[in-house]
């Protein structure tokens, strides 16, 4: 373990006494920022050469984004836990026996979530839940359900406090997947993210239109690909976090992002740009990574001490990394400027085509790179549109189009989503609010997806224009509780203050709306 500055010793005591003074953070809040202090005054990584230049968090000039994982990763970022392995086998650790009806699976289901960490403290998956379920349901009638799904999903809001937790549906339509889609438009909650998985030969048309009615009123389900997911990581795949492609059993260990357009400011011309400045920027992240990746399986001991482990929950061979960008349009925009053309990323086909060469060099480079942990992927990351975060400014998440810079018409905006969405099996989405009077007409959104995913399109995510439950970026958040905390008020979930500074700083609730 390296030593620290002293200064660096008193700017963090000073953020400790921030953090324990602060009016606007709960008690579990302030435990979670104090924790991550603490692991602030840690080096214990053996960082690449020319990293710390390009984490360094200057607006305008960093290039690389670890997204606060932490000095010495303690855990995966992302867990993905085999929940159905649970429900057939009970857990020793946790003292619990297989349940036997539907009150026992809630009870087992609700105790499990507290006990699966994450980069959030919280489970970023909480299982394909309609299947999870569908089995118990003979044992009540469907109001006792009902009454069992609001206790239950109740429950999760209100303890599992940000919406980076994600349960998924489908892709099969079942009882419990019904009575879920029901229960979520009466609660109006934001957590948990769900996503529904959808393939028109297996999805019947009535539990589609129950997903969109769902949709528009709670920004949830999102609709994925499934059959564009499934071909690329195979039949037990999960949707986790804000829309990551994982394998169940699983996760990430880490997720680093490449801040496009920064990197294009480093670079004298387009030229430099892909011989030069964005090979360097990416061999730095993935040096990074490896180190991060080779602490947690090698010294960190999470997969010889934890439960997860030990019981067969998930499995070290099951997980892969995240090699993870943003900034798309403001890259290529500012390549086009150096070249002396005009087109911008949405609305050009030559700006679009250097989006696809960008693309291409990364996708290329990252099939290049190989680390010996990530076997389940075939030794490769996996590449993944990051969704943004609060600090953003002028950085559009992932390969979209500007907010603001829309396309008029919607299936312009899908066309140009066609050509990138492809290269993300660890995820990419775009987020479309859509006028209210859309509720008299759910098929149009429902035919949307369709087309779309014919289009290779890979996940999209809907929600009524002036609805209290948003989708921000990847996860979900209320208009009412947003408000709140900009008046100074403290507020439950972690989320609402992500959704505070990607309001204020991102623009996300003044989206074209569809």
């Amino acid at each position: 373990m390296r030593p620290i500055s002293m200064e660096r010793v008193e700017n963090t005591r000073q953020e400790i006494l921030n953090i324990i003074t602060s009016r606007k953070l709960t008690h579990e809040q302030k435990l979670t920022n104090l924790a991550g202090q603490a692991d602030s005054l840690l080096e214990v990584l053996d960082l690449p050469d020319g990293l710390e230049e390009l984490l360094e968090p200057v607006e305008g000039k960093q290039c690389i984004c670890d997204l606060f994982e932490g000095h010495a990763p303690v855990r995966p970022r992302y867990i993905v836990p085999d929940y159905a392995k649970f429900m057939r086998e009970g857990s020793k650790f946790l003292q619990l026996d297989p349940p036997k009806d539907i009150y026992e699976a809630i009870n087992s289901l609700l105790i499990f979530y507290k006990n699966v960490p994450s980069v959030t403290n919280y489970p970023v998956y909480l299982g394909n839940i309609d299947e999870l379920l569908e089995p118990f349901m003979d044992d009540v009638d469907e109001a006792q359900a009902k009454k069992l799904f609001k206790l239950f999903f109740t429950h999760i809001d209100r303890t599992v406090l940000d919406s980076f937790s994600h349960a998924d549906i489908g892709p099969k339509a079942t009882r419990a997947g019904r009575l879920i889609l029901e229960v979520e438009r009466e609660l109006l909650d934001a957590v948990p993210n769900i996503t529904m998985k959808y393939d028109t030969d297996i999805t019947p048309d009535d539990f589609g239109i129950e997903c969109v009615k769902t949709a528009l009123k709670t920004a949830k389900p999102s609709f994925a690909n499934h059959k564009m997911f499934k071909k690329e990581l195979g039949e037990n795949y999960v949707i986790a976090s804000c829309y990551n492609g994982l394998l169940l059993g699983g996760g990430s260990y880490t997720l680093c992002r490449l801040i496009l357009g920064n990197i294009a400011k480093r670079a004298k011309d387009k030229k430099d740009f892909f011989e030069n400045q964005l090979p360097y920027v990416m061999e730095r992240m993935a040096l990074y990574m490896d180190e991060r990746i080779r602490f947690e399986v090698e010294e960190s001991g999470f997969f010889e001490s934890n439960f997860l482990a030990k019981e067969g929950f998930i499995h070290r061979d099951r997980f892969t990394a995240m090699f993870g960008m943003v900034g798309m349009a403001e890259c290529v925009n500012i390549l086009m400027e150096l070249e002396g053309k005009k087109g911008r990323f949405g609305h050009d086909k030559e700006a679009d085509d250097l989006g696809v060469e960008i693309m291409e060099a990364i996708n290329a480079f990252n099939n290049a790179h190989v680390n010996p942990y990530c076997e389940a992927t075939g030794g490769h990351f996996l590449l993944h549109a990051q969704v943004g975060i609060a600090q953003d400014k002028n950085i559009t998440p992932g390969t979209r189009i500007p907010i603001g810079e829309e396309p008029k018409e919607l299936i312009d905006q899908l066309r140009h989503c066609s050509r990138f969405h492809k290269y993300f099996p660890s995820g990419t989405g775009d987020i479309f609010p859509v006028d209210v009077t859309v509720h008299k007409n759910p098929q149009f959104v429902l035919d949307i997806v369709k087309g779309a995913f014919q289009a290779d399109l890979r996940y999209l995510s809907f929600y009524e224009s002036d609805g209290d439950v948003i989708r921000v970026t990847g996860y979900l958040a209320k208009r009412s509780e947003i408000e709140k905390y900009q008046k100074g008020e403290s507020v439950l979930q972690n989320t609402t203050q992500l959704a505070t500074g990607a309001t204020e700083n991102g623009h996300v609730q003044e989206r074209r709306i569809r």
